[in-house]
């Protein structure tokens, strides 16, 4: 019965039926996350990244009561211009599905989404986490739980940097979630390469991090894997510059009374306006460098699986 929910592109199904390795790639950052025109521009080049790097890209999205497992090119331009999209986490996929309504996919839905069509591995810009405050607001990211219970592993440019670092570690650390340094032992925090917060561990190739993914689900320890790599530092912000950003983002969010699912989306919008675009050129770079060594990694899975 899953099957009946699961659209396959040609791309997609082809690789799969060759053994190609691909990677997920999640809607959200194109409806919620960029403006448009770049989002969809983005959004096809990191594809070729990914194509570029040894394997093929899975762009996930909920369209017409179907779980889409890679989008045409007239897909993407509809998430990309479309007022009708809703974001889409777990709580909300029986809901769109149901009804027929359209969903670009968050981290946590990307990772449901990608389990159920067996790919392993997933690039996104920054996972979600613990926002400030949440001692008071309960503000908790889906992202985290579903970490802890979904086997894919999770590249990306550390948490976004609006968030509580300190405390979105320790979640992960009481769920079990490995959180690997690629090439480095600070967390990175999305827009910037360091923050005052280390890593689990520290892994300084693709091979390296593929072995480790791989001997924790042979464990049978249930759980994704967060692949922390660092913005590239010509395309890096700097710190006190992006932090003191931030918090005028923050003191705006709490002055407008924004809650709920409209927070990410509404301080990454201003955080672009307080630094004159500068965040979204950031983004953008860090999002194309993630696929690079999302796609690498999920090549080395599949040739680990080969050599078995």
């Amino acid at each position: 019965m899953l099957e009946k929910w699961l659209e396959y592109s040609q791309e997609v199904t082809e690789a799969k039926k060759a053994g190609k390795p691909v990677v997920a790639l999640e809607s959200t950052i194109i409806s919620h996350g960029m403006p448009y025109p770049q989002n969809v521009h983005t959004a096809r080049e990191v594809e070729q990244i990914i194509r570029e790097n040894g394997a093929v890209p899975a762009t996930i999205a909920i369209l017409d009561g179907k779980i889409k497992i890679g989008l045409s090119d007239e897909e993407l331009e509809y998430l990309g211009q479309s007022r009708d999209v809703e974001k889409a986490s777990r709580r909300d996929l029986p809901y769109l599905l149901s009804t027929k309504k359209n969903g670009a996919t968050t981290v946590a839905a990307t990772m449901i989404c990608a389990e159920l069509a067996k790919i392993e591995v997933f690039v996104t810009g920054g996972i979600g986490g613990v926002h400030r405050e949440a001692e008071t607001t309960m503000d908790i990211s889906a992202d985290l739980q579903e970490l802890a219970k979904t086997n894919v592993a999770v590249v990306c440019a550390g948490a976004k940097s609006i968030l509580d670092l300190g405390l979105t570690l320790e979640y992960l650390e009481t769920q079990g979630v490995p959180v690997i340094g690629f090439g480095t032992d600070s967390l990175p925090a999305f827009y910037t390469r360091t923050s005052p917060y280390n890593v689990n561990f520290r892994l300084d190739t693709p091979e390296a991090i593929a072995e480790m993914i791989e001997t924790k689900w042979e464990l049978g320890l249930v759980g994704g894997v967060v692949v922390a790599n660092p913005i590239p530092e010509e395309d890096a912000l700097e710190e006190s510059f992006i932090a003191n950003v931030i918090e005028k983002a923050l003191d705006e969010a709490i002055e407008k009374q924004i809650g709920g699912k409209q927070v990410t989306p509404f301080l990454l919008g201003k955080v672009k306006e307080l630094t004159d675009g500068k965040s979204l050129v950031a983004n953008i770079a860090l999002v194309k460098n993630n696929a690079r060594v999302g796609a690498k990694i999920a090549a080395s899975l599949a040739k680990q699986r080969i050599s078995l």
